[in-house]
């Protein structure tokens, strides 16, 4: 039986702006996505269906309109293990 290939997709989102795709690849390039994020202490969250979607998009491309709620969701997930909080977040 043959392995799936491991895709990555990287966001960047800059609290201002739709997120936009940093990074993709598919093999050896996804691993290597995967290791620098690790280093750099990046949040990973594993969604295949997301990923195959968001595979899909451009370098730089901002995320369709249709996916705000899923990825805002990622987003809240990475700060929430971060640490971190959106601009003028108040609790």
């Amino acid at each position: 039986m043959k392995r799936p290939l491991n895709i990555a997709v990287a966001l960047e989102y800059d609290g201002d702006s739709a997120p936009k795709v940093s990074a993709r690849g598919v093999g050896v390039i996804a691993d290597e996505i995967l290791k620098i994020a690790k280093q750099h202490g990046v949040p990973l969250q594993q969604d295949n269906e997301l990923v195959n979607v968001l595979a899909e998009l451009g370098l730089g491309d901002e995320i369709p309109e249709d996916l705000y709620r899923v990825i805002a969701e990622v987003i809240a997930f990475a700060y929430i293990l971060t640490g971190k909080f959106p601009k003028n977040w108040t609790p």
